[in-house]
């Protein structure tokens, strides 16, 4: 579905991706975990075209993102939700949903419509259609967030520290949603710093450091049988993962 090879970026004299290479499944939920400033959130943008990369390849359904300037459709079907909602204040919860695909003629506003509420009655948030992020608590913007990226039907999913910008009592709110989400096949990509979270969710997962993949497995053998010093350093610092 995805895959990365020799991804590179700098920013001035600084490279903070020095040679990434990643295949992800379709159906796979990937954590990427690593100390701060080792490019988690920079390998993300870059997936996403956020950033250009200076170097390499993100080849998604055979279309390389990187050289082909007319992939549009292609980054369309690549959802991305922020740590810090990136929800337009000035608008309600509803027209914060509709406006992607309604502006990008997706979707006719009264679909758009349609499809908002339903998927705001899913998540018990309905009620909220016609308040503005302001009024919401951390846990019900990210919510909002999450199924403003699912109404334009993505194939794939990119989470930068969904639950970091919350208070402890709202991160179940989230991370309920993303299981809910998973359940239903969806391939993600989670950068997080919840340790608990990545081990228990994630089918598999990426340690980085220096701008580099250091090791990837499955759960079990990245939490329980680290092999790089690098990856047992940084688990011994975290306490109670």
């Amino acid at each position: 579905m995805l895959e990365i090879k020799n991804l590179k970026k700098s920013f001035g004299k600084k490279t903070v991706l020095k040679d990434i290479n990643l295949i992800v499944n379709k159906g796979d939920i990937l954590g990427i975990i690593g100390p701060s400033g080792c490019g988690k959130s920079t390998l993300l943008r870059c997936i996403n075209l956020l950033e250009k990369p200076n170097g390499g390849e993100i080849i998604f359904e055979n279309d390389n993102l990187v050289d082909n300037k007319s992939h549009i459709e292609t980054r369309r079907r690549i959802g991305m939700v922020f740590q810090q909602f990136n929800l337009f204040e000035h608008m309600t919860v509803l027209e914060n949903i509709i406006f992607a695909p309604t502006t990008l003629k997706i979707m006719k506003k009264d679909d758009a419509i349609k499809k908002a509420t339903e998927l705001l009655k899913e998540i018990d948030l309905f009620d909220l259609a016609n308040h503005y992020p302001s009024e919401l608590s951390g846990g019900q913007k990210q919510r909002v967030a999450i199924i403003r990226t699912m109404i334009m039907k993505p194939d794939i999913i990119l989470f930068d520290e969904p639950t970091s910008a919350l208070d402890p009592e709202m991160i179940g709110e989230v991370t309920n949603l993303m299981r809910k989400i998973a359940k239903e096949g969806m391939t993600m990509i989670i950068v997080s710093h919840e340790m608990n979270f990545i081990k228990n969710f994630c089918t598999r997962v990426a340690f980085m450091d220096n701008g580099i993949i250091k090791e990837e497995g499955t759960s079990k053998q990245i939490f329980e049988n680290p092999k790089c010093e690098e990856l047992k350093k940084f688990l011994s610092k975290i306490n109670n993962y």
